[in-house]
């Protein structure tokens, strides 16, 4: 996996996959936040406090700082709490009449952490680089 890497990294270019990358997250997080806030206010529309939105979005929220400043640490980060997602949309998928949801929130939380550790590790071997 590694020599398959670093051959990618020869081949693409360092800007390119860092670039792709960040998109891959900006596109996924956004995605998964909508996602995030649909199923809060699906669980709030029967009458419960907004703890459930707070507990769904928030974890994601706060690595809002690290994903505008591109700090590649906070991207390592939060690629492993979107696997709790992912866990979670698997979780959901299984639940009746929720498959489609449940399949879709997984697929864009592994979609994040393959942006995120793609983007952890372009952008760190970027700045060696530098």
């Amino acid at each position: 996996m590694r020599r398959w890497l670093e051959d990618l990294e020869a081949r693409r270019g360092l800007d390119t996959l860092t670039a792709e990358s960040r998109r891959l997250v900006i596109v996924s997080y956004a995605v998964l936040i909508a996602l995030m806030l649909y199923r809060g206010v699906a669980v709030q529309s029967d009458g419960s406090a907004v703890g459930p939105l707070i507990a769904f979005v928030l974890p994601l929220v706060l690595f809002l700082p690290s994903i505008l400043a591109r700090r590649a640490r906070g991207h390592a980060w939060l690629s492993f709490v979107s696997l709790l997602y992912f866990a979670q949309g698997v979780m959901v998928a299984t639940l009746p009449g929720e498959g489609l949801r449940g399949a879709l929130e997984a697929l864009v939380s592994l979609a994040l952490f393959t942006g995120c550790m793609g983007y952890a590790r372009f952008r760190s071997r970027q700045v060696k680089v530098s």
